[in-house]
Formats: structure tokens, C-alpha cells, sequence
């Protein structure tokens, strides 16, 4: 059996041995429903209200003022619909970055077919937005301001306090979200300090389970719900929680809060290496800045398509992907948004590190990938068309 190389923690994380014992205590045990008014019913809402708690510790907040769902994606849509439409009369126009995750674009793409105006935000060549071109396209009629804290292909991270600050000078009222899905238990920050009205997040990406998310409202903040049929999580997101996906969610977010800096440094030491092995090799480009997150490295070699790369890793047990999950291998609209050349577009791989990363393997990664380039290329050379 081959060895596993696991390199795409940005699309999703193994979940935590206490996070699934966690959650395997509510499914056996602790199953009753939260709404219930009986003994069962209250020992879930208590284990309900401490993952709450432990979330809001994390994001330091107050635990009122989170709302699960089934995951960052919902969470998006709910905030950026419902502010929306709560705020339809004073204005149509949206700010937004060009590489946003999908659900934030998407969603952005059918605002404007229902009249509103989306202003997208650019990156430079270098993948790094503006704060001042965000708040240079703030104006009398805008009402909704999203842009993510960590960019989920490149490892970004977005001068989102300076936005905060810029956009509240302009007009106060204005309505501020952020994703922060890719941020969250890896980048620091405290919701306590930032004036963000909303901000999303999601289990597992900081190894939870999968199907569960929150979003953070600020107080006196106010969206219109999209869904109706229950009085659970104060009526912004009805029908039976998902307990156990919420449990588990909490116990990810007590471990990241207790070990999240020893955590950092791992991949800290993961990353260094890996662009220290590849910077000095022909035939690899490098797009995650500098000063970008270490969860995640961005990589084209030119010549060699990723998929190919994919099914070349492959036979080594490694795994990286060719851009967002959620993208389904389409071409990158981040890359695209920063104006690539189609030939790195086309052969860019994420590589996004965990804590359960080695040096080793992150070692034994560049060696399958300079095997990769070098036998791809080759072979592309030898029958003249593009792999």
C-alpha cells in the first residue's frame, strides 16, 4: 500500500480524533433533539451552547452573536442576500474583490442580475488587493462591502483592517462581511476589535467535520432571513441543527485555540522548505507573495497541465489540487483575475499545509515534482502537443 502525502488542507483537513469522538459521543448518546423541552433535548442544546462558546472564544465574540449552518458557503449567502435586500433602499451598489470564493461570486453574479451593481477589486501581478482601491470604489450608493480575509488559492492575506478603517471613514453605515473561511484558527484576529459586521467560517478547514459553518453578525446588525419553518438559530437559519457536525466543530476550535501557534510553525517550516527546493529549480513559477499565509504555496510548471501533474503525483500517494475545490478543476478566476499567462493558469497547483505535515514529506513532495516536470516535459517535447 502506498504512503499518503496529503497536501490539500485548503480544501479540507482530516478530522481531529477529538472532533470525531466528539461528535460520535452525540450520535450514540447525546441524541436528542435541541428543541426537545425533555431531559435528552436540554443535553444537546448545553452541548450546543458550549461549541457556541468555544467558537466565539476562538473568534473572540460573544457566543450570541453566532449562527451555525451547514458550512462557509451558506453562511455567504445568507449574509450577502439578506444584507442586500435589508438595505435595497438605500442604495445598489456591491464591492467585492475579482477572486472571492465562488459562493461570494456567485451569489454577487445573481445580485446583478436582480438590478444591483457589483464592483470587483482586482489584484496586482503579485496577487495582493489595494485597501485604497477598495475604498476609492465605496460611493454615495453603496451598501455592501465583502472582500475575504485570506485568499483560499493563493494564501493572500487582505489588508482587511485598513479596509475596515477606510470604508467606515467614507460612511459609516455602510455594511462590511468577510469571509474568513481560509483565516480562521491560522491568521489572528479578534472580531472584539474590527468593526466587520459579518464574518463567515467553517469547520473543516481547521479539522472539523465537513457540513458545518457559522456566521458572525455584529450586534444592531440587521439581514433579512432566506429561509423560514423553525424558531433555531434565532430564526436566521430554522430546521434541526446539525449537533454533531457542531460538537465536533467546537472541539476543532478548542484545539486550534489551544495549539494554533505550535500549529502555525509546522507549516511555517513546511512551506520555507518547499519554496526554497523549488525557487532554486528551473521550470517553476511561484504566485503565493511573499508574505502570504503558509497554509497555502501556489505553483505553475509551465508546459505541464495540472491534471497530468495530479495523476502524475498520484502514483506516489500525494495529493494537491489545481485550485478551489469548489471549482470542480475549471480554470482559476484568481489567477485569470491577475492576469497569468494561459500557460501558468493552466499548469498551477495549490499545495496547502497542515500541522500533520512533515519537512520530510514536504522534501519527498519536491522530488516527486521536479520527476514530474522533467518526465512531462520530456514526453510533451517528444510529441510536439501540449500534455
Amino acid at each position: 500500500m502506498k504512503s499518503e502525502l496529503y497536501f490539500d488542507n485548503a480544501a479540507t483537513t482530516r478530522t481531529a480524533q477529538e472532533a470525531a469522538d466528539a461528535m460520535l459521543d452525540m450520535l450514540t448518546n447525546q441524541y436528542g433533539n435541541p428543541s426537545s423541552l425533555h431531559y435528552k433535548g436540554l443535553e444537546a442544546q448545553t452541548r450546543i451552547d458550549r461549541a457556541r462558546r468555544q467558537l466565539a472564544s476562538l473568534l473572540d465574540c460573544k457566543p450570541e452573536r453566532l449562527t451555525f449552518t451547514s458550512g462557509a458557503t451558506e453562511a455567504n449567502n445568507l449574509v450577502l442576500f439578506g444584507a442586500a435586500a435589508a438595505r435595497r433602499r438605500q442604495g445598489s451598489r456591491i464591492v467585492t474583490t475579482a477572486y472571492e470564493h465562488s459562493s461570494v461570486e456567485e451569489a454577487c453574479r445573481q445580485l446583478e442580475k436582480e438590478g444591483f451593481e457589483v464592483v470587483r477589486i482586482a489584484p496586482d501581478k503579485a496577487g495582493q488587493i489595494s485597501a485604497s482601491d477598495v475604498v476609492g470604489a465605496v460611493d454615495e450608493k453603496t451598501i455592501l462591502v465583502s472582500c475575504m480575509m485570506v485568499n483560499n488559492e493563493l494564501g493572500t492575506i487582505l489588508p482587511i483592517e485598513e479596509i475596515v478603517h477606510g470604508v467606515r471613514r467614507k460612511k459609516k453605515d455602510i455594511f462590511l462581511h468577510s469571509d474568513a473561511v481560509q483565516a480562521l484558527g491560522k491568521l489572528p484576529f479578534r472580531l472584539s476589535r474590527l468593526e466587520l459586521d459579518a464574518v463567515s467560517v467553517s469547520a473543516h478547514k481547521i479539522h472539523g467535520p465537513k457540513g458545518t459553518g457559522a456566521l458572525y453578525l455584529r450586534e444592531g446588525t440587521r439581514i433579512l432571513p432566506r429561509s423560514f419553518g423553525g424558531e433555531q438559530e434565532k430564526k436566521f437559519r430554522p430546521g434541526t441543527e446539525n449537533a454533531a457536525g457542531i460538537v465536533g466543530f467546537g472541539a476543532a476550535c478548542q484545539l486550534m485555540e489551544k495549539n494554533g501557534g505550535e500549529y502555525l510553525e509546522q507549516i511555517r517550516r513546511c512551506n520555507l522548505r518547499l519554496r526554497e527546493l523549488l525557487s532554486g529549480r528551473e521550470g517553476f513559477v511561484i504566485h503565493s507573495p511573499e508574505d502570504a499565509l503558509p497554509t497555502i504555496l501556489n505553483v505553475s510548471v509551465p508546459g505541464v497541465r495540472s491534471e497530468v501533474m495530479l495523476h502524475f503525483l498520484e502514483q506516489y500517494g500525494i495529493c494537491v489540487s489545481s485550485g478551489s475545490a469548489c471549482a470542480k478543476g475549471a480554470k482559476s478566476h484568481v489567477l485569470s483575475a491577475m492576469g497569468l499567462p494561459a500557460a501558468e493558469i493552466d499548469s498551477a497547483l495549490r499545495i496547502s499545509f497542515s500541522h500533520e505535515n512533515t519537512v520530510e514529506q514536504t522534501e519527498k513532495l519536491a522530488e516527486a515534482l521536479e520527476e514530474g516536470r522533467v518526465s512531462l516535459q520530456s514526453r510533451l517535447r517528444k510529441n510536439k502537443s501540449t500534455l
